[in-house]
């Protein structure tokens, strides 16, 4: 099996439902054919960079899959022939996934997903702290013989020049 990526742009005005049936009967389809979803990730409704079809809007979906290369053929002539699907473009990742590779991509989409839920969270209770901070507030704090030396390294550096 190959890893691929395709992300698809839909009409905004269809509805939660349809959003919804559209990205299942996408992953019916990869899932059929003895393929595996990693992710699915729903971006939401963004603007469009230029006017497709009409539309200024559109509601982005990104799906992380490995399945065979039939699989893809299958689903981009879908894609072609659903008029409710603005554009689609379909990204092969890997040559070759196999089962621990498709574990270790879906632990490591997991801790991105927690990641980001934590900075959500971060922001809404006002904790405005950057990755710097977290490593700093982790950090063991520094000797004053260490800072000393490290004062005494850089007036040094200071002098040579």
């Amino acid at each position: 099996m190959r890893q691929y990526e395709t992300t698809f742009i839909l009409r905004p005005n269809l509805g939660e439902d349809q959003f919804t049936e559209i990205i299942e009967r996408t992953c019916g389809i990869i899932t059929g054919d003895d393929g595996v979803i990693i992710d699915t990730d729903r971006w939401g409704i963004k603007r469009l960079a230029y006017e497709i079809k009409k539309e200024v809007q559109g509601y982005y979906v990104c799906l992380n899959y490995a399945a065979p290369g039939k699989t893809i053929i299958e689903l981009e002539r879908i894609c072609r022939i659903d008029d409710r699907l603005l554009r689609f473009l379909t990204i092969k990742l890997a040559d070759s996934i196999d089962a621990d590779g498709i574990s270790k991509e879906k632990e490591g989409f997991a801790a991105r997903a927690e990641a980001a839920t934590e900075q959500i969270e971060g922001e809404e209770t006002g904790e405005k702290t950057t990755a710097a901070e977290k490593t700093a507030s982790t950090a063991p704090e520094m000797t004053k013989e260490e800072k000393l030396s490290d004062e005494k390294a850089s007036d040094e550096k200071a002098s040579d020049e």
